[in-house]
């Protein structure tokens, strides 16, 4: 259990939380709500002990844990995913320390029925209580069961955690503070680096957990299918809801209502009562009962409507310079990383206007075929034509964590900002909710939410026709979403966006190109015709639903191995690989001696070149077995 206590932070005049307060007990998964700014992850601080409040408490009995998911990683980059996941299990030796502690003291103690002996019994149970749920003699099965739910495979846990992009470096992270099992677990935004498979598999490891859930989301599906309580954050003030964020919604607009109309009776019956003491005292007989009823409406407790937090930044792209009819060609476009092909002579036309989403499951291409059209990555083969007077601008997926956090908010604009922008940053900025003391605020201090505002700032500094998005909705409030899509909509360029929120391309796409088996295939229509077409319920399935076929030439017998298959062939993989490396290591040495004219003097030069040959076959064999591999897994 933990309680909050008429919590308060202040910031000069500003209040930033006033008498929040609640508790929570074992097994409650609650969700905090509230525009970006509303003081969501300052009370999370707050609760961790990161942070003190200006005023009130937060109780929770002896031993209790807490677990809060960082936001800014060091990493050994020498260590391996698995070595680095097991570095959360320090705590096993620091409490098999206490529990020897505490259990030579009670062998020494003869006073069995004094309170402090029962207290150090109580401790001694709740260490060994803790100590079982960290379960120190399976931590490789459990390393293996948290890290593979997050999406990570057999072989990534051999692989540098430096070859990780912040994304999965994050995972890492959750993988950590999920295994130690907290008594709280405290998330904030815990889904912005997850693909929807592990999306799914969080919100039912989360819906079984035995301790304390609170987080943070912006993802009202995920609060939906994780949450029994929602907390609102709005104005410094906190409001509890029971339900779910569905049943919350409706609950505050229900709330809401009968405020509204108690408020109006109770405004019609004062302005009835003040009429009647006005009458009463222009007469003399009257005068005492009108000041008798004065005093009584005095007394009313005054009903208050409260201000609603409607400010919302405003976003408009500038006018696009106009282009032609085709704004974009792409022709046999092939990326590959290392042996794993990405995309194989992808070809599509982007015609002036169009507002095209990009779906499909993660690895399909996506964000790469995103980041080859704005030269982030060159392709390995095809072209990109670019129609004329074109001109670009992205936001790319982790955009908001390339901005320099040592600089203000103003310093970052100044920066960005062409010289015919330079004295409208201030009005800029404003639209965008930074306004007064706000701009001369450090990006380090900021909300991931007014980063993400931030850096969509810097985007409209400069007018582009066509705008390519790779999940820009990561980090935004439920409101902010609704003005960055409006804006979209508006927009009279050409948009081309990634992304997995079915809510969020509804009414926005007019075509759609799913990402699938390499390539990429056309539906004329927006988000729902392409549901309808894939006969799916939601985005979701896009993620967690494989293609029946293996490929595109692939015949009707040929069906998707299945689920134990995949596992077979991923653990298979990850020994091919490894003797694929080796046996690579092996012929560069034995062809380096070959080079050398000093072998032939010898009696050598037969056994090496017979290893060689050797070698090379076993090598062949071993690349035509990972190619049948990545077929299976897909």
């Amino acid at each position: 259990m933990i309680q909050l206590n008429n919590i308060g932070l202040h910031f000069g005049e500003r209040t930033l939380l006033s008498g929040v307060t609640f508790m929570l007990n074992r097994k409650e998964r609650a969700g905090l709500v509230g525009k970006n700014g509303a003081g969501k992850s300052t009370l999370f601080r707050i609760i961790s002990q990161q942070q003190s409040a200006d005023e009130g408490t937060v109780e929770h009995p002896k031993h209790f844990s807490m677990g809060f998911l960082k936001q800014d990683l060091h990493f050994d980059g020498n260590h391996t995913v698995m070595e680095e996941t097991k570095t959360c299990f320090s705590e096993v030796g620091h409490i098999e320390k206490e529990i020897q502690e505490v259990t030579a003291e009670l062998a020494e103690r003869t006073d069995f029925d004094s309170a402090s002996y029962m207290e150090l019994v109580e401790e001694l149970t709740d260490l060994n209580a803790r100590l079982d749920l960290l379960a120190p003699g399976k931590i490789d099965a459990q390393c293996e069961r948290i890290l593979k739910g997050l999406g990570f495979k057999e072989e990534d846990f051999i692989k540098k955690v430096s070859q990780f992009s912040g994304g999965w470096q994050m995972r890492i992270e959750l993988a950590k503070l999920l295994l130690t099992q907290p008594d709280l677990l405290l998330l904030d935004e815990p889904t912005n680096h997850l693909d929807i498979e592990s999306i799914i598999w969080l919100e039912e490891y989360l819906g079984s957990y035995p301790g304390i859930v609170l987080l943070i989301s912006h993802d009202k599906q995920f609060l939906n299918n994780v949450c029994n309580r929602i907390f609102e954050l709005e104005w410094g003030k906190l409001t509890a809801y029971s339900g779910n964020y569905d049943k919350y919604i409706v609950e505050k607009e229900q709330q809401r209502e009968i405020l509204s109309s108690a408020y109006v009776n109770q405004q019609k019956m004062i302005a009835e009562k003040e009429r009647t003491i006005s009458r009463f005292m222009a007469k003399a007989t009257k005068t005492s009962m009108a000041q008798s009823m004065q005093k009584q409406l005095d007394k009313i407790e005054r009903i208050e409507i409260p201000e609603f937090d409607t400010k919302a930044f405003k976003l408009r792209f500038p006018e696009a310079p106009r282009t032609g009819r085709v704004v974009l060609e792409v022709k046999g476009v092939s990326k590959s990383f290392g042996p794993k092909l990405v995309l194989k002579d992808v070809n599509f036309i982007v015609e002036k206007g169009e507002k095209i989403a990009f779906v499909g499951q993660n690895g399909m291409g996506k964000t790469t075929m995103a980041k080859i059209i704005t030269a982030q990555l060159q392709a390995d083969g095809g072209s990109l034509q670019f129609g004329s007077n074109v001109a670009l601008g992205y936001y790319a997926q982790n955009q908001s964590e390339l901005i320099d956090v040592r600089k203000t908010v103003l310093e970052v604009m100044e920066d960005q900002a062409p010289s015919e922008q330079r004295t409208n940053i201030r009005n800029i900025l404003g639209s965008f909710l930074f306004s007064g003391e706000d701009v001369d605020k450090k990006v380090s201090v900021l909300s991931g939410g007014e980063r993400a505002r931030l850096a969509m700032a810097c985007m409209i500094l400069r007018p582009s026709n066509l705008i390519i998005m790779d999940e820009p909705t990561n980090h935004l409030d439920i409101q902010s979403k609704e003005v960055l899509k409006q804006a979209l909509t508006d927009y009279e360029g050409t948009l081309i966006i990634v992304s997995h929120d079915r809510e969020f391309l509804q009414g926005l796409s007019t075509k759609v190109y799913e990402f699938t088996n390499h390539t990429v295939k056309e539906y004329l229509g927006d988000i729902n015709y392409f549901l309808e077409k894939k006969k799916m319920a939601d985005m979701r399935e896009i993620d967690t639903r494989k293609d029946k076929n293996v490929g595109v030439n692939a015949q009707p017998a040929e069906v998707k191995a299945d689920h134990e298959e995949i596992k077979k062939a991923r653990r298979r993989m990850q020994y091919v690989e490894r003797d694929i490396e080796k046996l690579e290591t092996d012929i560069a040495e034995l062809t380096a001696q070959l080079n050398d004219p000093a072998i032939y003097q010898t009696d050598k030069v037969i056994a090496v070149n017979r290893s060689l040959l050797e070698k090379q076959e076993k090598l062949n064999a071993l690349m035509e077995e990972w190619e049948n591999l990545v077929g299976i897994i897909g």
